[in-house]
């Protein structure tokens, strides 16, 4: 869709236009479920919805230099598509330099903005130009744009050896391979629907016919409640050196090992998630 069409149409406050088409993160499933959980927020167009994106790069474009800053940015989605990923409209909220990339200790540079985060969830008040009056002006972060290994420093998941999937978590298919010392990963048709032909198509995926359902996602409030007294201790240098070492130990089985086991998913998150 060129710049001119799009703004040639009628764009509603809440980002949908007048044919109906999915063409903004409002029509988005998360969005319309955030709507339904806190109406009072919905209710109000100048409650601002954010996304906030990071990634590691080594500004010097020089590969082999030891370097990795880490911009955190946010995306207003207020505004009609065309606009709102524009580099004009991005909010750099900060730039983390260093040496080596941040890991887990990523959350000690990320307090201060969490803090805002909620204040304004809790609303600040705020002069509005058109209606010439003051309200209450309320943000929410409504998701993470992340690349893998980023998402693992965010959430706080481990997202590689044997269970590296997110959403299958201790439910996660994989197995070792000797030759390419890596994990690879199968069961995905575990999603198909129950009679599908792939599922029994045994010399076409790994020399087994699937029966077995997908796995049920954990929900957020679940994770909550299991990480709920996990203590986490931010800075290598305030880790105990035997945690240091046990942590290295687990990492060195999990690779190695290609038995088949049962953990507890608890066990599996390295902190609580964040945000």
């Amino acid at each position: 869709m060129s710049s001119k069409t799009a703004e040639s149409m009628t764009w509603h406050h809440d980002g949908r236009t007048d044919d109906g088409k999915m063409r903004h993160p409002v029509d988005s499933l998360a969005w319309k479920s955030f709507d339904n959980k806190y109406p009072s927020f919905a209710s109000d167009p100048r409650s601002v919805r954010l996304g906030l994106a990071s990634d590691g790069f080594n500004p010097f474009k020089i590969m082999s230099t030891a370097y990795s800053t880490w911009p955190v940015v946010l995306v207003p989605y207020n505004l009609p598509p065309w606009i709102c990923m524009k580099q004009s409209s991005l909010i750099l909220s900060m730039i983390i330099p260093g040496e080596k990339g941040l890991g887990n200790d990523i959350d000690v540079y990320l307090q201060l903005l969490i803090e805002e985060l909620k204040q304004l969830w809790a609303g600040v008040e705020t002069y509005d130009v058109l209606r010439k009056e003051n309200f209450n002006l309320r943000a929410a972060l409504m998701w993470t744009i992340n690349d893998f290994p980023s998402y693992a420093n965010l959430s706080g998941w481990s997202t590689k050896g044997r269970y590296a999937c997110p959403c299958c978590a201790a439910q996660t298919c994989s197995q070792w391979l000797y030759n390419g010392k890596k994990f690879f990963y199968m069961g995905h048709r575990r999603w198909l629907p129950e009679n599908h032909r792939f599922r029994f198509q045994s010399s076409a995926f790994d020399g087994t016919e699937e029966f077995r359902k997908a796995p049920s996602q954990t929900s957020g409030s679940e994770i909550l409640f299991m990480l709920e007294d996990m203590n986490f201790i931010y800075g290598k240098m305030n880790q105990p050196p035997n945690t240091q070492r046990s942590r290295r130990s687990n990492d060195e089985a999990d690779e190695s090992s290609d038995e088949e086991d049962d953990p507890n998913e608890v066990d599996l998150w390295k902190k609580k998630y964040f945000f």
